[in-house]
Parts: structure tokens; C-alpha cells; sequence
């Protein structure tokens, strides 16, 4: 309410005093990955329409990013205005009241758009929360180069045993590439995404139907005993590498293969070598390795320039 309130104040001064009414600052909190530096600079055709505006960017590594947004929004602080939020959250914080509702977008916005998924994912009741800057999945990406230098070819549809095969094929650190790059660092958005997915493709789950942990099952066992046979074909320091660290180094032709979120491929746009696309693998289960997510936009209940933040969302 501060930043309204100095700007009537301002419009109410005498005629000689007479300003400008203060622009309304949005401040928007997102994460540090290729996408959102893209929408930083996208937005200056957004300023040009709403010359009244400001942007601030609070540009976050993945977890600080969680942390920070997550203490702020619960006790209902207001220094976000926009929030870069995942399908997990979406729903579970608009159900608590902490989002604004975003039932009734512009019709250029054209909701009906979104993807049915991504749309039911970002949504509680049918009442849209958050709008997504992007949507993913995840698959094999490879440098087909190196692949056929090593003899070797990726399947459209590879399994596990695949990825081992062709992995080794191209494994090669004294004299060339990595057989294959994953995500090492910390972080249920981090290397927690990939190996839940993992797990999944080869019959594992958190729980069982009646919330019994499944975590020491046969499932879970063979997909770290896996995940860790395939670190081994990467780059040592794994554990310091999440999404940006791991696609740099593909893209920079340390690694032959590469296994992470389908947008990863906006970010090796003009890298070297031959690229080829692949699913994600599975173990003959019905179950490939792949996920949902959206970054998505959202405007917290807390903030103090809620038109403005949903005009910016739109």
C-alpha cells in the first residue's frame, strides 16, 4: 500500500509543486535459468505499453528461489508482486488463498490455448492460478557426431540399456567427450526431478496405496544402482552440477549424451556438432522416464499492485 499511497500523495501537492505521479514498481521474483533471462528481455515491450511501470528482477538460483518465495508468501509478505512458480506449487497455494485467481484473463490472451495439462496443472477447481511461461517434459538429447564416430546410433525410443551401451560407446575423457552428462546437485528440482523419474520408469514409487514409503524397495535400489553407474561415464564434480551447470557442458561438447528437460533445447541452439532428439528412456515397463512441469507466473494475494502484476502476467 506504501508505493500507492506516496503516489496520491504526490498528485495531491499545490499546482507550483506539481509531479509526475511515482512509477508502480513491480517486483517479480523468477528463477536462473536461459528461459527467464529470456523473458527479462522480452519485457521491455510490455514497459513500452505501460510507460507507468518499473520492473525489478529478483533473479534466484533454484532452491534459494523455493526458499525465499515460500517463507515470503506464508507470512503474507509483500515484497513480490509476480512469482515464478512450478506446477507443484500452483495449486496447493491457491487452494490456501495465496494466489490471485486468474479466472477472468484478457481474450487475447487466448487461455483456452494452454495445453489441457499444463492448464489442469497450474489450475485447482478449474480456476486458473498461474499461467506458464513454458511447459516441459523431459528427453534424450545426444550428439549424433559423436555417436557415429563411436559406432554406435541412438534408438528413437531407447532403453535403459541403450543409454548404457551408447553412453560407454562414446565415454572417451582423455581424448574426447564424456559418455554422458546428468544432473548431480541437490534438490527435488534439481537431481531429485531426474531420478523420480527414473525410478518411475522402472517401477518404482514414493509410496504405496496406503502411504507406506517404498523407498528401500527393489525398484528404488536399481535406479540408484544405475544413476550412479551413469555419473560414473560424466564428468567428476557431479554433485556441484544442476540444470544450467549440466546443460553447459553438453552444449560446450563435453558429454555425448544428455538427459534433462525438453526445453534444454532453446539453450543449444548454434552448438557444435550434429544434435539428435530421443525420447526419454524406459525399461520395457509401459514407463518412460519423463515428467510435467511449467514455469508459470503468479501473482501473490499479498501484493500491493495486483493490476498491474495481472497485467504484467497477461
Amino acid at each position: 500500500m506504501m508505493r500507492r499511497f506516496l503516489a496520491a500523495l504526490a498528485c495531491l501537492t499545490g499546482p507550483a509543486l506539481a509531479q509526475e505521479p511515482e512509477p508502480v514498481t513491480l517486483t517479480i521474483a523468477t528463477v536462473d535459468n536461459p528461459d527467464m533471462a529470456r523473458m527479462q528481455a522480452l519485457s521491455g515491450a510490455f514497459l513500452a505499453e505501460h510507460p507507468g511501470l518499473r520492473l525489478e528482477w529478483v533473479v534466484l538460483d533454484e532452491g534459494t528461489l523455493r526458499r525465499q518465495v515460500g517463507t515470503e508468501i506464508a507470512l503474507g509478505g509483500s515484497r513480490y508482486d509476480v512469482l515464478t512458480l512450478g506446477t507443484y506449487e500452483v495449486p496447493i497455494w491457491g487452494g490456501r488463498g495465496w494466489l490471485v485467481p486468474l479466472d477472468d484473463l484478457p481474450a487475447a490472451y487466448e487461455v483456452e490455448d494452454l495445453l489441457p495439462p499444463i492448464r489442469e496443472a497450474l489450475s485447482l477447481e478449474g480456476t486458473l492460478y498461474a499461467v506458464p511461461f513454458y511447459g516441459e517434459s523431459s528427453m534424450t538429447i545426444h550428439r549424433a557426431d559423436l555417436l557415429a564416430r563411436a559406432g554406435v546410433a541412438m534408438p528413437e525410443a531407447p532403453t535403459w540399456d541403450d543409454i548404457r551401451k551408447v553412453a560407454r560407446a562414446v565415454h572417451d575423457p582423455e581424448a574426447g567427450p564424456y559418455g554422458i552428462c546428468l544432473r548431480g546437485k541437490p534438490g527435488w528440482g534439481e537431481n531429485v526431478a531426474l531420478l523420480t523419474a527414473m525410478a518411475n520408469s522402472l517401477g518404482g514409487r514414493w509410496f504405496d496405496e496406503a502411504w507406506r514409503p517404498e523407498l528401500d524397495g527393489p525398484a528404488w535400489r536399481a535406479t540408484l544402482d544405475l544413476y550412479l553407474e551413469l555419473l560414473a561415464l560424466g564428468p567428476p564434480g557431479a554433485e556441484a552440477r544442476g540444470f544450467n551447470e549440466t546443460v553447459a557442458l553438453f552444449r560446450d561438447g563435453r558429454c555425448g549424451l544428455l538427459i534433462d528437460a525438453t526445453v534444454a533445447a532453446s539453450a543449444l541452439e548454434g552448438a557444435p556438432g550434429t544434435l539428435g532428439y530421443a525420447l526419454a528412456p524406459d525399461a520395457g515397463l509401459g514407463r518412460r522416464a519423463s515428467w510435467l512441469w511449467a514455469w508459470a507466473l503468479a501473482v501473490p494475494a499479498s501484493s500491493d499492485a495486483v493490476p498491474e502484476a495481472r497485467a504484467f502476467v497477461a
